[in-house]
């Protein structure tokens, strides 16, 4: 009897360990399975992973499968050219497009690469310590044909060069990682653009096109051949927590960030530091910008440090003819620049800017603090120089800084009046009380509340609680002085 329940004893115990090896077991295989069905930043699974039945639904931001660039062939040398890598990665994910998209891991190493194209609903992730490099030979980049709304390929006539990183009709996008970089090693283009080598327009370093649903974040952009991240003509656009670099000088046309015929874009969190504008709206060239007819519309910019040495922190145009409207720029610190915020246009752009509003703008160390201009005169062949732009509704509240040589400089003209200008809350410490540190030619507006420096006599004066204390009526003097 002792022996049959020991017997039966040692049965449950061992049916109780199988069942328990069966469970952890099983276990373990459905976690390791889910792992490979959400979005991770780890090894991918294999081509033949099966992703989830069309019928169900997919989670926002999903991935259906996630591959290594090293899976294609990549190799991370720095001197082997990855390009056939990026295109079959980049064909693979294709496949699932229609089933949550995929996700291409860049893991540590110099990946050198001629431009490719991306995809609809892929994620390209930059692990930290990599580094995508743009091959410096010009005959390995595509030509395009011009911009539609610049008809001319900026530079030169005739095409263009397409950008390192490139898509367009493209949906649901997003470059992004642990801050590795894109580089476009365009010191050689600088070289050959200044010794006039090239026969066409230098490409962009990243250039998406009628696109939407865009989000490039957390990555560093480094050295591109011209602008360095060009939306154009895209939707719904996010810009967050980048880094962008060129050298201040000698890097020609380097623009940070240049939203172009854009709608409803956020930029946010983000250190530029380039040879040109941190960042500049546009939409379009003269003639051909009118003719396409689409505006930069809805952009939110806030929360950037910036550093323009020869030109300015965040501009609009001078390519706007388009039209640009309903701007808003917050919380900006930009130091040792040319010029802090910038409106540049001229006769022959038509269109309008209008509705921009300026917030807590922090300048160090400027030559030029605030800048309307309306005769940057630099034109395509064939342009109307009867094509006015339109320039009203401009507001700046809470401009402070110091170092400042001029903290504002507003011309309009006969032919672009500049209407509908505020200020208030200004504190701006200038170099030289001398000399015309608040400049105005052909402005109505009205400053609110006290202003330091004191407004030119353009503007009407009304006290804090919105009472008009003194009506301008000199709108037209002009006082603009660019001797300094």
């Amino acid at each position: 009897m002792l022996d049959t329940t020991r017997f039966n004893r040692r049965r449950v115990i061992s049916a109780i360990t199988v069942l328990w090896i069966v469970g952890f077991a099983l276990t373990y295989l459905w976690q390791t399975d889910s792992l490979t069905r959400i979005q991770l930043f780890v090894r991918a699974p294999q081509p033949q992973a099966r992703p989830p039945p069309p019928s169900q639904p997919v989670p926002s931001g999903y991935r259906a499968v996630v591959y290594n660039l090293t899976d294609f062939g990549g190799v991370g040398d720095g001197k082997t050219v990855n390009t056939k890598a990026f295109e079959r990665a980049i064909a693979a994910i294709k496949i699932y497009e229609d089933k949550g998209g995929g996700q291409l891991n860049v893991q540590a190493g110099q990946w050198l690469t001629a431009p490719f194209n991306l995809t609809s609903r892929m994620t390209l992730f930059l692990e930290e310590g990599a580094v995508i490099l743009g091959i410096q030979d010009e005959r390995y980049w595509p030509l395009m044909p011009p911009l539609p709304s610049y008809g001319f390929g900026r530079e030169q006539a005739g095409p263009r060069y397409g950008s390192l990183i490139h898509g367009q009709h493209l949906k649901d996008i997003i470059i992004t990682g642990h801050n590795g970089t894109i580089n476009g090693q365009g010191k050689s283009w600088w070289t050959k653009h200044r010794k006039k080598m090239l026969n066409y327009t230098r490409g962009p370093l990243i250039q998406i096109m009628w696109s939407r649903d865009i989000i490039i974040s957390n990555v560093t952009l480094r050295n591109s051949p011209f602008w360095t991240l060009h939306p154009y003509d895209c939707k719904n656009v996010t810009i967050a927590n980048l880094t962008i670099l060129a050298p201040v000088k000698g890097a020609p046309n380097t623009d940070g960030i240049d939203p172009d015929s854009c709608e409803d874009v956020l930029i946010e969190n983000c250190y530029i530091s380039v040879g040109d504008d941190g960042i500049a709206i546009k939409s379009g060239w003269d003639q051909y910008g009118i003719s396409y007819g689409r505006p930069s519309t809805n952009i939110k910019i806030r929360n950037l440090t910036i550093r323009s040495v020869v030109s300015a922190g965040i501009s609009i145009g001078s390519e706007m003819s388009g039209g640009v409207s309903n701007i808003s720029v917050q919380n900006i610190h930009i130091w040792e620049s040319r010029r802090g915020v910038r409106i540049k246009t001229a006769p022959g752009r038509g269109a309008y800017v209008k509705n921009i509003l300026y917030r807590n703008i922090t300048f160090d160390n400027l030559r030029v603090g605030i800048v309307i201009k309306t005769d940057y005169n630099e034109h395509p062949f064939g342009y109307d120089p009867k094509a006015l732009p339109v320039i009203k509704d401009i507001s700046y509240f809470g401009i402070h800084g110091t170092g400042v040589r001029v903290p504002v400089r507003i011309q309009g003209s006969p032919e672009i009046p500049i209407r509908d200008v505020v200020f208030q809350d200004m504190s701006v410490g200038i170099t030289n009380r001398k000399k015309h540190v608040f400049q105005c030619s052909y402005v109505e507006g009205r400053v609110i509340g006290y202003i330091f420096p004191a407004a030119c006599e353009n503007l009407d004066i009304y006290n804090e609680r919105g009472e008009l204390v003194r009506r301008s009526d000199s709108q037209n003097v002009s006082d603009i002085d660019y001797s300094f």
